[in-house]
């Protein structure tokens, strides 16, 4: 059974950092996209930056200069590097992968459990 596990989270200041990564357990045949959502209170959940598998990047546009989204096929992992928070940053932060268990099996979306992030002003 394939499991997303993120962390990183936290409580920071205005201006700080934060890193986020997220780890995938069992097996994986092939990660096509690897990406991170969040969802702040009472919003919808939204594409903050994701990654190919061929290393191409997007960000929205109020992250960009201040996050970076890198990966480690190997490892299965991803990382969220974010730099400059604002207030605006808080929310629960989600990993994503568009993966599949075999190559019979068809590309499936899987998700961590979430982990919190809030900036302080």
């Amino acid at each position: 059974q394939v499991q997303l596990v993120d962390a990183g989270g936290g409580l920071v200041q205005a201006g700080g950092s934060l890193k986020l990564s997220c780890v995938a357990s069992g097996r994986m045949f092939s990660i096509n996209d690897m990406g991170w959502y969040r969802q702040a209170p009472g919003k919808q959940r939204q594409l903050v930056a994701s990654i190919t598998s061929g290393g191409s990047t997007y960000y929205t546009e109020s992250v960009k200069g201040r996050f970076t989204i890198s990966r480690d096929n190997a490892k299965k992992q991803v990382y969220l590097q974010m730099n400059s928070l604002k207030p605006e940053d808080t929310a629960v932060y989600y990993c994503n992968f568009h993966a599949r268990t075999s190559l019979e099996r068809p590309w499936s979306s899987y998700w961590g459990q979430g982990t919190q992030v809030t900036v302080s002003s």
